[in-house]
């Protein structure tokens, strides 16, 4: 009789195998970090692009320690009452000192305009991390530290932050299934008198990932990343603040070629922006910022060199 049957196909085979699969949840993978939620529509939809002339040049001293130098020349735009954006040429040096081992990381930058930043990350233990970031500035009110605590289990993470100003917050997320994961976070900061609780979804498979994260601060955020290949992606968002009812949707892509990177977005309000990598040589990067807003009237155009 079994030489009567027709064989499976590929497909039926597939069928089966999900209809067969179970979850098995005391077998579940350890999410993303609850800020990392959306790390896949940011490569696409928050490119670093930039305005003006930039220079980076970094000098690895030994396989642990480095140094790196930056120079910008560029507009900085200033707050104005009027339709037209006003810019003011501007000029500045970054000298940065980085250190890196398995398990702790130290990077420090100073500028010229007096702002000193500093960045920890220390394994404490394979589950445990200490994250602390810092800014010095000369104006006031705007120097800041942060120390986050984060602690990895084996199929959620949880993660504590302490600041400055009296700022309080807690975030926590589980993974539900094997590819969806559920969180949430809360918030306290002392010296505005504000709380906020928020919620978060994702769910990803080999091919896709949508993320939803709600906050009682107003914010609504969902996104959504298709991956056509393992070079090829598209991604898509849409943010929503029901308190000033402001809307914003985009769509943007992800191409990876042999020796350069593209990215680019458009959104709902009519700003087109790009950002190209092409790698010349060995340790040799040049970059390519374009940003279209024609509603504004605004217009920049960026470029720049990578050495190290």
């Amino acid at each position: 009789m079994a030489d009567l049957l027709p064989p499976l196909t590929a497909a039926q085979v597939d069928d089966k195998t999900k209809v067969d699969e179970k979850v098995d949840y005391s077998n579940l993978p350890s999410p993303v970090p609850y800020e990392e939620l959306h790390r896949e529509a940011f490569m696409s939809l928050k490119a670093d692009n930039f305005e003006g002339l930039r220079f980076d040049f970094t000098k690895a001293l030994n396989q642990k320690f480095s140094l790196s130098h930056s120079v910008m020349m560029g507009p900085t735009e200033v707050p104005s009452q009027s339709a037209e954006t006003i810019k003011i040429p501007t000029a500045h040096y970054e000298f940065g000192a980085n250190y890196f081992e398995p398990k702790l990381m130290l990077i420090g930058r100073v500028m010229t305009d007096g702002r000193l930043n500093a960045r920890l990350k220390a394994d404490l233990t394979d589950k445990l991390i200490v994250k602390a970031n810092a800014q010095i500035t000369n104006e006031p009110h705007l120097s800041h530290a942060m120390f986050n605590f984060d602690y990895m289990g084996s199929d959620y993470r949880a993660q504590l932050q302490l600041g400055n100003s009296a700022l309080i917050g807690a975030t926590y997320i589980q993974s539900v299934t094997n590819r969806l994961s559920l969180g949430g976070e809360v918030f306290w900061a002392g010296v505005p008198r504000k709380s906020g609780i928020g919620y978060a979804a994702r769910y990803e498979s080999d091919k896709m990932v949508a993320t939803a994260q709600v906050a009682s601060t107003g914010a609504v955020v969902m996104n959504y990343v298709q991956k056509i290949s393992e070079k090829v992606s598209l991604a898509t968002d849409f943010m929503f603040n029901y308190f000033s009812r402001d809307v914003t949707a985009s769509v943007g892509y992800d191409y990876i070629l042999r020796q350069s990177r593209v990215r680019g977005k458009i959104d709902s309000n009519g700003v087109a922006s790009a950002l190209v990598e092409e790698r010349l040589s060995m340790g040799l990067n040049f970059l390519l910022s374009a940003e279209l807003d024609h509603k504004k009237k605004d217009y920049k155009f960026g470029f720049g060199l990578t050495v190290g």
